[in-house]
């Protein structure tokens, strides 16, 4: 096999470059200076962020819109620790990501040198593995195998950590042909018998549901999902992470449940005798209480990570397995079973949709108006229209968040991009960025409060590099909504540090850097306002003024079960 000389830099390109990356995100310092030099003549394209934090939501914009590996660069101290955020952030939504940083020269590694940090200390316990480059010999290698774990298995965050002098080194590269991980062994395919036994399981139950999460997007496994659903006919709902795995339009779906879940999905999650469960973790934020969680139901749990299995929720049939490759195995042995089970529980299982649809009529999701103050849920109700299922949603946290996951559909997987583990503001308009470098086809909004845009406003030297058209649209209600929303409903209203006073104008912010912005009051405008927007071939900036008190309902309160709802305003209580 031919060798070529190269640096330590040339060979990092040349990796990624056989990894089939087109750009990256960063923000470059002084020890990662040599890969910047050995930049300026690659074809890979780099994007100069304005905050290190906001390289690595970028590259999760780009890995959750896409499914392929995102990838950050960051320098030695500051810049590496600025990634942490970003990194848990990835780790707890399963999201693909290799962050480079630079390191010190291994000579000056554990002196206190100027700008070094323990890299690799710092960001073991935020990543699914990370490397400490020693040696030139050793960096082909480790590149290649980053990339493998981070996409491979349950995928997540992967950091390489790149000391200065193996940058600057010369020797000849060998490309890599195989990657050998001892002990990190995959089962993909699930248990034959198990999916057998899940199967009858099925047949038998009287009133199913299946609960899908983000393991299904990661698995690329949403018709999968749908056949599966369409096959046994029964209920279903995907979970914040999962929406669009199921088209929102389709008629077996129900909604999102858990603490802002609808009050149809919270009920059939609290009465079914079976949960089947394709790659969730049983998050808090779902179960609500765990123990008065789904009081009557068995559970078929399939994940691709064991650990995820029995960890809240015990399994009586745990599947481990790439979820795409036990859904069609478990729907043969469905079929197979159907001549001889299907009817047993048929007139149990009409009865059993009789009832979701009641429970849907009951108390549905629908948005308020108002003719005198523009309401949140009327604003997502106009980017849903403007959407249509099919445009990227790239959220914030917080309240709008809700409304969003409530109130927009999603007909298809990698539209509906947030940060569901871990809650982190300032996430939407990075995330927004490296989604619109993905995917410059589609239509892609940034959802933001008026909280979590300014701490991400410095991007916006970012999108108007690139002429990025991404729209812009803040949720402004003058506070941080969901904080506020606590503090009155459990806390006696003593709002206490959440008004915020003295938002940018959004034209002079936008106009700053050359492109259009403006607000909006009037529940009259908001259409038209929105349709330009839209309309405008670069980016835009709308700031949209809603009702400053407005909360999200439904709402599970704090240790509560998830059919103990709260459906609309209450009187507050004290704690």
């Amino acid at each position: 096999m031919s060798t070529k000389l190269m640096t330590g830099a040339q060979v990092v390109l040349e990796c990624l470059l056989r990894e089939k990356v087109e750009c990256f995100f960063g923000y470059p310092g002084g020890v990662t200076l040599p890969l910047y030099d050995a930049l300026y003549d690659h074809p890979i394209r780099h994007i100069l962020v304005r905050h290190e934090q906001n390289a690595c939501f970028a590259a999760q914009g780009y890995a959750r819109a896409t499914g392929k590996v995102g990838v950050c660069c960051a320098t030695s101290g500051p810049g590496a620790t600025n990634l942490v955020t970003a990194l848990v952030d990835a780790l707890m939504d399963s999201i693909p990501v290799v962050a480079i940083t630079g390191q010190v020269s291994t000579k000056l590694i554990g002196s206190d040198a100027f700008q070094e940090a323990d890299t690799f200390g710092i960001t073991r316990s935020c990543t699914k593995h990370n490397f400490m480059v020693k040696k030139l010999a050793e960096l082909p290698q480790i590149i290649h195998e980053a990339f493998h774990l981070a996409a491979s298995g349950r995928p997540g965050p992967v950091l390489v950590d790149i000391p200065k002098d193996v940058f600057q080194a010369q020797g000849h590269y060998t490309p890599v042909s195989t990657i050998h991980l001892p002990g990190y062994r995959l089962n993909t395919e699930g248990h034959a018998g198990q999916i057998r036994r899940a199967a009858e399981m099925i047949w038998e139950s009287e009133r199913p549901i299946v609960y899908a999460g983000g393991g299904i997007v990661a698995a690329e496994a949403a018709n999968d999902l749908r056949q599966f659903v369409e096959l046994i006919d029964a209920p279903s709902v995907c979970t914040l992470m999962g929406l669009g795995s199921m088209p929102s339009t389709h008629p077996n779906f129900i909604s999102m449940p858990g603490m802002h879940g609808s009050y149809a999905a919270n009920m059939a999650m609290t009465e079914t005798d079976l949960i089947i469960a394709l790659g969730v973790r049983f998050d808090d934020r779902v179960t609500g209480r765990l123990a008065a969680f789904a009081p009557h139901a068995r559970v078929i749990h399939v994940d691709i990570d064991p650990a995820e299995i029995g960890k809240n929720r015990a399994a009586d049939i745990p599947i481990v397995g790439d979820v795409k490759k036990v859904l069609e195995r478990l729907q043969e042995a469905v079929v197979d079973l159907a001549p001889t089970m299907k009817a047993k529980n048929a007139t149990a299982r009409t009865a059993w949709w009789a009832q979701v649809k009641a429970w849907k009529e009951e108390h549905p999701l629908e948005p308020e108006m108002s003719t005198d103050e523009i309401k949140p849920q009327h604003l997502v109700a106009e980017i849903d229209r403007l959407s249509g299922g099919e445009a990227i949603v790239a959220s914030d946290v917080g309240q709008h968040q809700m409304w969003g996951a409530q109130f927009i559909r999603f007909n298809h997987p990698r539209l509906w991009l947030n940060s569901g583990g871990l809650g982190s503001m300032g996430f939407g308009l990075p995330a927004a960025i490296g989604a619109q470098f993905a995917r410059p086809d589609k239509l892609v909004f940034a959802l933001v409060g008026d909280g979590g845009f300014q701490m991400s406003i410095p991007e916006l030297a970012t999108i108007a590099n690139h002429a990025l058209p991404v729209k812009i649209i803040v949720m402004n209600n003058g506070y941080l909504g969901m904080v506020r929303q606590w503090q009155e409903l459990f806390y006696n209203n003593r709002l206490s540090s959440v008004q915020l006073d003295g938002f940018p104008d959004p034209e002079k912010l936008a106009g700053a850097y050359g492109f259009r912005g403006r607000t909006v009051e009037s529940p009259r405008e908001l259409r038209s306002v929105l349709e330009a927007a839209v309309k405008e071939p670069g980016p835009y900036l709308l700031n949209v003024r809603v009702t400053p008190f407005e909360n999200v309902y439904p709402m599970v309160p704090a240790g509560g079960a998830i059919n103990e709802m709260v459906l609309g305003p209450v009187q507050p209580v004290a704690v």
